[in-house]
């Protein structure tokens, strides 16, 4: 059973750091680029894989700070992997549940517009540069943890 939680240990790591690099990187530039002619539905689809990416980081978390706790218990305190994964936590949920609903809620407000081509767009671009902001650090975080747990190997 050890080994089994020690692949989701490293599994968690994965999905987790993977997905955002994945995401931020990758996947959300590529959906601006293909889908130039249509910013909005590239907002729209690019926000909904963040949110799912928010949702899945939430899980590996909670995973991964229940392994470090049972496996360390007090000294977890003293661990950088145990506050890496804590900081990425908090930043993913400052982002899901407080950045991400105001800016979901500027753009009901911009209705019938998009939010971009209406007065809150000021607005909307500065907690959208706040939201990239708090997600590059978390990226940069990730990477961190990766090259932690390779370093601990």
């Amino acid at each position: 059973m050890r080994r089994f939680a020690d692949f989701l240990y490293v599994l968690a790591i994965t999905l987790w750091v993977g997905g955002l690099w994945a995401v931020g990187y990758i996947v959300a530039p590529t959906l601006f680029h293909e889908l130039s002619g249509n910013r909005a539905l590239a907002g729209n689809l690019a926000g909904r894989m963040f949110a799912m990416i928010a949702w899945v980081g939430i899980g590996c978390a909670a995973y991964l700070i229940a392994f470090i706790v049972l496996r360390r218990g007090a000294a977890s305190f003293k661990s950088s992997v145990f506050w890496l994964v804590l900081l990425m936590l908090l930043l993913t949920l400052a982002g899901h549940f407080g950045i991400q609903p105001i800016m979901a809620q500027l753009k009901v407000e911009a209705l019938p517009r998009e939010v971009m081509e209406s007065v809150l767009r000021d607005r909307f671009a500065r907690w959208h540069g706040i939201s990239s902001v708090l997600y590059l650090i978390q990226s940069l975080l990730g990477a961190a943890l990766v090259a932690i747990q390779q370093r601990g190997r």
